[in-house]
């Protein structure tokens, strides 16, 4: 997705890339600052409460970026067994990062409001950095370990559901896997085309225009 922006604009592709960055950045360094509220020192003594990019930028992750339009940065370290609130104090530090990349959304649409983001590049790098963080808030919504998803709602599902859980724990990096490397087949539907779906009411729903 990525290259194919940038072969048709660049300044759009850079204009995208400066928001994923953000996004990532802030969600991981979200879910660092919310654990440490929280009781747990394990991501601040790693250095992760910051909003420097070299601590949560992970290779890989970000090499998807650019291939498949979507990806990830360093997981944050967490101690669950340090963190007050019992069952909720887990689900709160993982609700915390998605629910950042919609604080960043929500701030690009009051940008947006100003005349001087309503033309020009000011316009593009705000509509993009929007969409780039809805992308990242739906994608990490999705309940399949290790995305945020799952730790926010497996936790509330019922025990007859436990065997359920321990197989996704188990072999949800792997289905994540093999759902991301759909991305690059050219006979299957791309899972990026489910997940625009998604993300164009979030847009919507801050008033902001859908730009794919």
């Amino acid at each position: 997705m990525f290259l194919a922006i940038f072969q048709q604009n660049p300044a759009a592709a850079v204009a995208l890339l400066l928001g994923l960055v953000v996004g990532v950045v802030v969600h991981e360094a979200a879910h660092a600052y919310s654990a440490y509220l929280l009781g747990d020192d394990t991501a601040y003594r790693a250095g992760r409460v910051t909003l420097n990019p070299a601590s949560h930028l992970d290779l890989l992750g970000s090499m998807m970026f650019l291939m498949a339009g979507f990806g990830w940065g360093r997981p944050t370290p967490v101690n669950t067994s340090k963190l007050k609130w019992g069952v909720l104090g887990p689900v709160a530090v993982a609700a915390a990062g998605p629910l950042s990349n919609l604080l960043i959304v929500a701030t690009c649409a009051a940008l947006y409001l100003l005349p001087a983001f309503q033309t020009g590049y000011l316009q593009l790098i705000v509509l993009l950095a929007a969409f780039g963080n809805a992308l990242l808030f739906v994608f990490n919504l999705i309940p399949i370990p290790p995305l945020d998803g799952a730790k926010v709602i497996f936790p509330f599902l019922p025990r007859s559901l436990n065997g359920f859980v321990a197989f996704m724990n188990q072999y949800g990096p792997v289905i994540l896997l093999g759902l991301v490397l759909l991305t690059f087949l050219p006979m299957l539907p791309s899972p990026l085309s489910y997940i625009l779906v998604l993300v164009r009411p979030v847009l919507s729903t801050f008033g902001l225009p859908p730009i794919f």
